[in-house]
């Protein structure tokens, strides 16, 4: 007999803690940005955000959520015989609004970070990529459209493996980098990098922030 327990708890257990995580991570994002407290920044640092493509769109949703709760409740209290079904299905629509608000709170509380010595590159709270400008070839804005909508793409081009981070299936700044990188990231794994493509509301801005450091050379295309 084949004991299945074994794969079932390997595959398991990491998702359910990765669950966990995001979970904590959103409630804690939404507490800080609820506080209103300036972003934790270190001289000569200089935040650029990446909301602003996304932003309509998640306005919509947490709109239509709220919406939802008093239909959903009116439904529910006159369909459902069972009381408490009513106050299940309340307190889920309640946390799917807050859980959206979240997500707006660590988009807004983790930008790129443009410093004297690197670029950090951010998204939400699971993504944080540190590339000291030791690092760096060049930076190049372009806006580019992703085929596929995961925020974290790898693609071969030829000899060269590129690294995505996207918001809202979009780039806008490829970073060019002088040796092949690997970055801690769950989905790549551990291959090397030649570049990464971020997004950025401003890239124009994060271009002329990163202008002058001493081992970057910023192109504007």
């Amino acid at each position: 007999m084949t004991d299945t327990k074994t794969p079932t708890r390997a595959t398991v257990g990491p998702l359910l803690r990765r669950v966990v995580v995001t979970e904590a991570a959103m409630w804690r994002s939404l507490y800080v940005w609820a506080r209103r407290r300036p972003l934790p920044l270190g001289p000569g640092d200089e935040p650029f955000g990446y909301l602003g493509v996304v932003k309509p769109i998640l306005g919509i949703f947490i709109g239509l959520s709220v919406v939802e709760i008093p239909i959903f409740d009116l439904i529910v209290t006159h369909v459902v015989p069972w009381r408490p079904a009513r106050w299940i299905v309340l307190a889920l629509g309640v946390w799917g609004v807050l859980w959206m608000v979240g997500l707006f709170a660590s988009m807004t509380i983790h930008p790129h970070v443009v410093g004297d010595r690197g670029l950090r590159v951010r998204l939400n709270s699971g993504i944080d990529i540190w590339i000291p400008w030791t690092d760096v070839e060049a930076l190049r804005k372009r806006h580019r459209s992703l085929p596929s909508s995961r925020s974290v793409q790898v693609e071969q081009e030829g000899d060269r493996r590129v690294l995505s981070i996207s918001v809202g299936s979009q780039t806008s700044i490829d970073v060019l980098l002088r040796r092949p990188t690997t970055f801690d990231l769950p989905k790549t794994g551990s291959m090397p990098m030649n570049e990464l493509r971020l997004y950025a509301d401003d890239p124009d801005g994060l271009l002329r922030s990163a202008r002058g450091t001493p081992a970057s050379t910023t192109v504007s295309r």
